[in-house]
């Protein structure tokens, strides 16, 4: 049958960089100008296109309009509006609906023609149903992590980078920005299509990267995933509604974790 294509995607810093990374030697088309330069947060590589970030991006602008500079203030008065490239961190409740404009469908179409494919994007969970009519023997491949320890590493991200230097956010809204993501993936999209979950602790497991390689029919970097990178997990198990919905995406991904939900 040959190689699958494939979507991956959840919410930021939770390990969808290294899955990709994994996939990237198989021969994927995974988008015009792929981040695969090291950097400090992706020691690896990013594993994203501009290209298919802009078309989610543009996606996204429709309905979070960029935010107001008002002489600097705009940080303080737009808190759910941000600017290009920001929208991963997008807080948009289950049920929204994204149009369809023609010129954006014209170039996911573009874009999905190049097969077999690998798109990675965190704002997947927000806009696959624009991208989902024009994908073709596609499998889903979603990757998480505990929202708490998510959390944290979005809060160092916004520090470290400085183009999200105008992002106001609590870590009360990282953890929903991780909830509602997961939300669309289980509520939404979840449906007839073939779906693998992945915990983030889970890619450096033989078996698990073995599952991967079945799942796609694409050769599978078991090299790739580099244990010694993984970062700080928090122990604490987050709001109830978070973990009970961690633990929905663990039981999926046939994962067992040490954290009861209280």
């Amino acid at each position: 049958m040959g190689m699958k294509n494939c979507i991956i995607l959840g919410s930021g810093r939770c390990g969808t960089s290294m899955v990709a990374g994994a996939l990237a030697k198989a021969g994927y088309y995974m988008g015009h100008g792929l981040s695969i330069l090291p950097s400090e947060s992706h020691p690896k590589g990013q594993f994203e296109s501009p290209e298919i970030n802009g078309i989610n991006e543009e996606l996204l602008a429709q309905i979070i309009p960029e935010k107001p500079n008002l002489f600097g203030l705009g940080k303080w008065f737009f808190h759910r509006q941000l600017n290009q490239g920001q929208r991963w961190l997008a807080r948009l409740s289950v049920g929204t609906e994204i149009p369809s404009p023609h010129d954006i469908i014209r170039e996911i179409q573009r874009v999905t023609q190049k097969e077999p494919y690998c798109f990675k994007d965190t704002r997947f969970p927000y806009t696959l149903p624009v991208w989902k009519p024009f994908l073709r023997n596609t499998v889903f491949i979603c990757v998480f992590r505990d929202p708490v320890s998510t959390a944290m590493s979005i809060l160092r991200e916004i520090k470290r980078h400085t183009y999200l230097r105008n992002v106001f956010i609590t870590f009360r809204q990282t953890l929903e920005v991780w909830t509602l993501k997961y939300q669309h993936i289980l509520k939404i999209h979840r449906r007839e299509e073939e779906w693998l979950f992945l915990h983030y602790n889970q890619v450096f497991k033989k078996e698990s990267l073995d599952r991967l390689e079945v799942f796609t029919d694409a050769y599978v970097d078991r090299s790739f995933p580099d244990i010694s990178l993984r970062r700080f997990v928090s122990s604490h198990p987050g709001p109830n509604e978070a973990q009970k919905l961690y633990q929905q995406l663990c039981r999926l991904a046939g994962y067992e974790d040490g954290i009861a939900i209280r």
